[in-house]
C-alpha cells in the first residue's frame, strides 16, 4: 500500500502559509534592525540639553558613551538560553517590546541616573536581539545567510544613520524639547514587535501540531558548547571585539579628530555621517559577496586595510582630503556585517549559531569596552591625535589576523 498523498488544496495551503511565514521574518527581520541604533545614536546630538536637564555631570555622560558595549557583553550570554526555552521568536519580540519600553520611559526620567537606568533598559532588549539575527537568519534563510545579513545590516545602519540626523529636527518642531526627540523613537520599537509575535504564534502552533519546537533545530547536545570555545569561536570573539572598538572610537571621537584639525562643526558631522551612510549601500554588496565564499579571510584583511590607510590619512594630514579618510573609515566600519555574515556561515546550524553568536558578541563587546576609554586618555595626555591613532593601527594588526583566522573554512556543532 502506497501512503496517502496530500490533496491539492492542503499543498497549495502549506505553501501560501510558508510564503507568508517567509515574508512576515523579512519585514520582522528587517524592523528589528532598524531598532538596534537608535537608543545610541539618538543621544549624542542633544547630549548638551539631557545634562542641561537633568544636571547631568561629565562623567555621567561619559558612562552613557561606554554604556552600549557593556550592555551588549553582559546581557548577550543570556539570549541563546533564552531562545532555548521560549524560541527564537518570542524572545525577539520580548526584546523589542523590551527596547520600546525603556525608550519611552527615558524622556521622562527626572535626574541622571533615572536616565542612565532606562537608557540600560532598551540596552539590555538590544543586546538579546542582537544576538538573535544571525540565528534568525540561518534558521529562515539557510540558503541566503549573507544576503540576508547584509539586508539587516543596511537597516541596522539606516536605523543608526536616520536616528542622528532626525532627533534634532524632530526635537525643534515640538519646541526644541529634547524628551520628544528621544521618545519619538519609541514609536518605531513598538511597531517591530507585531511581525515578532505573530511569527513566535506561527511557531507555537506548529510546536502544538508536530510535537516538536520548530524553532529549536538541534538545540540539545550540551557537548557542543566546546566547539563553541575553540579556535575558530575565539577568532571571531577577538575580530568581533576590535572591530567594535574601532567602531565606537569612531562614533564618539571623529568629529572631535576633524573639528581639532581646524575643520568647521558642520562639515565634521557631514564627514561622520559619510562613514555611516556609506555602509548602507556597502554592507548589503559586501556580505552578499562573502556569503559565496568559502573563505571570507581575504575580505577581512582587505577591509581592515582600507582602516589602517585611513588612520594612517588622519595622522599625517586630517585636513588635507578628510573626504578621502572618512570615505576610507566608512569601508573598514563594513567589519561589522562581515562579522555577522561569518558568525551565520561557521555555525552549522540554527543552535550552533545562537551559541557562536552569543559567545561572539558578547565576549566581543567585553573586550571592546576598555579601547575607547583609552584613546580618551592619551589624547588627553598627549594633547593631540597622533598617539591615539598609533594606537588604534596597532589594535588593527590582531584584527586582520584574527579576521584571517575567522574566515577560514570551518564549521562548528
Amino acid at each position: 500500500m502506497t501512503g496517502r498523498r496530500p490533496s491539492p488544496t492542503a499543498s497549495g495551503a502549506r505553501s501560501r502559509a510558508e510564503v507568508w511565514t517567509r515574508r512576515t521574518a523579512l519585514v520582522a527581520l528587517i524592523l528589528a534592525a532598524l531598532n538596534l541604533r537608535p537608543a545610541v545614536t539618538s543621544v549624542g546630538p542633544v547630549l548638551e540639553e539631557i545634562r542641561d536637564g537633568l544636571d547631568m555631570s561629565a562623567t555621567v555622560a561619559g558612562l552613557l558613551t561606554s554604556m552600549p558595549a557593556v550592555c551588549f557583553a553582559l546581557v548577550g550570554f543570556a539570549a541563546p538560553r533564552l531562545a532555548r526555552r521560549f524560541g527564537h521568536d518570542a524572545v525577539v519580540a520580548a526584546g523589542a517590546l523590551v527596547i520600546a519600553a525603556g525608550l519611552a520611559a527615558r524622556p521622562f526620567a527626572a535626574d541622571s541616573a533615572q536616565f542612565v537606568a532606562l537608557s540600560a533598559l532598551a540596552l539590555a532588549g538590544i543586546a538579546v536581539v542582537n544576538v538573535l539575527l544571525p540565528v534568525v537568519v540561518k534558521q529562515r534563510f539557510p540558503q541566503r545567510v549573507g544576503a540576508m545579513t547584509g539586508l539587516y545590516s543596511m537597516a541596522l545602519n539606516a536605523g543608526a544613520s536616520t536616528a542622528a540626523a532626525v532627533t534634532v529636527p524632530l526635537a525643534r518642531e515640538f519646541g526644541a524639547d529634547w524628551r520628544v526627540g528621544l521618545g519619538a523613537w519609541a514609536l518605531l520599537a513598538a511597531v517591530a514587535v507585531v511581525p515578532w509575535l505573530l511569527l513566535a504564534r506561527e511557531a507555537g502552533r506548529r510546536q502544538d501540531a508536530s510535537g516538536q519546537a520548530e524553532q529549536q533545530e538541534g538545540v540539545q547536545p550540551a557537548s557542543r558548547d566546546r566547539s563553541v570555545r575553540g579556535p575558530t569561536a575565539w577568532a571571531l570573539a577577538v575580530y568581533f571585539g576590535l572591530q567594535a572598538t574601532a567602531a565606537y572610537v569612531v562614533i564618539g571621537w571623529l568629529p572631535q579628530i576633524f573639528r581639532d584639525a581646524g575643520i568647521s562643526a558642520d562639515t565634521a558631522g557631514l564627514l561622520f555621517a559619510v562613514t555611516s551612510v556609506l555602509g548602507i549601500p556597502l554592507s548589503f554588496a559586501l556580505t552578499a559577496l562573502a556569503g559565496r565564499l568559502r573563505h571570507q579571510s581575504g575580505i577581512a584583511v582587505a577591509v581592515g586595510l582600507f582602516g589602517l590607510a585611513g588612520y594612517a590619512g588622519l595622522w599625517a594630514a586630517p585636513d588635507a582630503a578628510p573626504w578621502v579618510w572618512a570615505c576610507l573609515l566608512g569601508v573598514a566600519n563594513c567589519s561589522f556585517p562581515l562579522a555577522l555574515t561569518m558568525i551565520g556561515l561557521r555555525g552549522r546550524d540554527s543552535a550552533a549559531v545562537a551559541k557562536l553568536s552569543g559567545f561572539a558578541q558578547s565576549t566581543g563587546y567585553l573586550l571592546s569596552v576598555p579601547g575607547p576609554v583609552l584613546v580618551g586618555v592619551l589624547y588627553e595626555h598627549s594633547g593631540g591625535w597622533r598617539l591615539p591613532l598609533v594606537f588604534l593601527a596597532v589594535l588593527m594588526v590582531p584584527q586582520l589576523v584574527a579576521g584571517h583566522l575567522a574566515g577560514r573554512d570551518r564549521q562548528i556543532g
